[in-house]
């Protein structure tokens, strides 16, 4: 592929299609493959101006990463795209031992053979903001420190008990850092600040975000940065929007295609991991809207004998589907239906737990023909897609009332699946009538 402007590895699959929205949205045609493809299916893709790689590195350990995420970044600097972009959640979610994106750093470092890597994570269009290297972020409307945050600060994985940005990331790497604050950033002084850090081997440069005015700054820094054969960087799906300012300021990408909305599914099925409040309050709104909710015990999923669990869900799933409504099967209906202490006593569960959801939405999706499905939480989506036999995604319809939550469709080898449209939603994303919107082909 030629003349490509970015490459990045999402850490979960909501993230990864939340990067090819953006893009989309600003012009830059993207394909997001589900694992390194080959020199065919690259191919069929060689038009577009951005490539991606859906990960599951946000729910793995460092051990992981130093096998799986280096053979990612290889082949993602092969592409020698302008930009290679380690993209992670903007609510920056994760740990020493889970998702370390410290240890996620330190390997692109290696790998791009780069001392200093900008980080950024504010974004405003999802209403995700750092000042001063604190990390705020919206809930219904209202905006905290994520340290205080009522869903982050008790994620059931990877609780956000820490809201300065560096010191989170000093629990996870010894590399030095620093940060360009939003005075720096505004003052005529930025270049020279940025060229400091990197002269003087600052391994990590968190630039902060705080409005889009700010966040036109830091793109304009980091795509004044980049180095022959691609640089690396990390961060939220703010570095996108941030480049796609630049790009879009010096002519680089035109303005965004227009989007059709695609017409109403007959009927959908939705398979969700989450247990977010947010999720809870778009199921609740979707059974009073005409879906069917069927409960599938999380730990029957993940126990030796799943397969009588995943039977039974299938069959109450077709009986809904062959009576023509649309259904939902989650594994929890908020969190206080988490049961995640249980699940979390068998290792590598909550994989399994994604992975059999996948293979019960796989089932019902060939059985019933269905044309349009959803997944949702953001570690689920990434291990139940797994099970689907999809290749690759590009975005059918943005969903801006739900930024980072489009519908896709799928490209696969297996005839069933070549097609399907495909929502995938974080467990923090998306309006209340999320599930609704999808069934009805609505953009908001």
């Amino acid at each position: 592929m030629q003349n490509l402007l970015l490459s990045y590895y999402g850490d979960d699959l909501t993230g990864s299609t939340d990067v090819m929205e953006a893009l989309e949205l600003g012009g830059v045609q993207t394909v997001l493959f589900m694992r390194q493809p080959d020199e065919a299916l690259l191919a069929q893709f060689k038009h577009c101006q951005a490539v991606g790689l859906a990960g599951t590195s946000r729910s793995e350990t460092p051990h992981w990463m130093d096998t799986h995420l280096r053979d990612a970044f290889a082949w993602l600097k092969m592409l020698k795209a302008e930009i290679c972009h380690y993209k992670v959640c903007s609510t920056f979610d994760s740990s020493p031992t889970i998702g370390s994106i410290g240890r996620a750093i330190e390997i692109g470092r290696e790998v791009f053979k780069q001392d200093s890597v900008p980080l950024l994570v504010g974004a405003p269009q999802l209403k995700r903001y750092t000042a001063f290297g604190h990390l705020f972020a919206a809930y219904r409307d209202q905006y905290f420190r994520i340290d205080r945050h009522p869903v982050m600060s008790r994620h059931p994985t990877t609780p956000m008990d820490e809201s300065d940005l560096l010191i989170h990331l000093s629990r996870q790497t010894d590399l030095k850092s620093g940060l360009i604050d939003l005075a720096t950033l505004q003052s005529e002084q930025r270049s020279q600040v940025f060229n400091r850090f990197v002269d003087n081997g600052t391994a990590i440069v968190l630039v902060d975000v705080d409005s889009r005015e700010t966040q036109a700054l830091a793109g304009k820094e980091i795509w004044r940065m980049r180095k022959p054969g691609g640089s690396f960087v990390a961060g939220s799906s703010g570095v996108e929007y941030a480049l796609l300012a630049e790009w879009a300021s010096n002519d680089i990408v035109g303005a965004g295609p227009g989007f059709t909305p695609p017409g109403a599914a007959d009927r959908i099925a939705v398979v969700s991991g989450s247990c977010s409040p947010t999720t809870e309050r778009q199921i609740r709104h979707a059974l009073s809207d005409g879906f069917d909710g069927i409960e599938v015990d999380p730990v029957e999923l993940v126990s030796e004998g799943s397969e009588p669990a995943i039977k039974r869900a299938a069959a109450s799933g077709r009986a809904s589907l062959q009576a023509g409504r649309s259904v939902i099967l989650y594994t929890a209906l908020g969190p206080a239906a988490d049961r995640g202490a249980e699940i979390d006593r068998q290792e590598g569960a909550r994989h399994k737990l994604g992975r059999g959801l996948g293979a019960l939405l796989r089932q019902l999706t060939d059985e019933q023909s269905l044309r349009r499905v959803v997944i949702a939480g953001g570690d689920t989506s990434s291990h139940a897609l797994g099970q689907m036999g999809v290749d690759a995604l590009t975005v059918t319809m943005p969903l801006p009332a739900s930024p980072g939550s489009p519908l896709c469709v799928a490209h696969s080898h297996v005839k069933a699946i070549d097609g399907l449209e495909v929502a995938l939603k974080g467990g923090q994303v998306g309006t209340d009538h999320y599930f609704s919107s999808i069934r009805d082909g609505l953009r908001s």
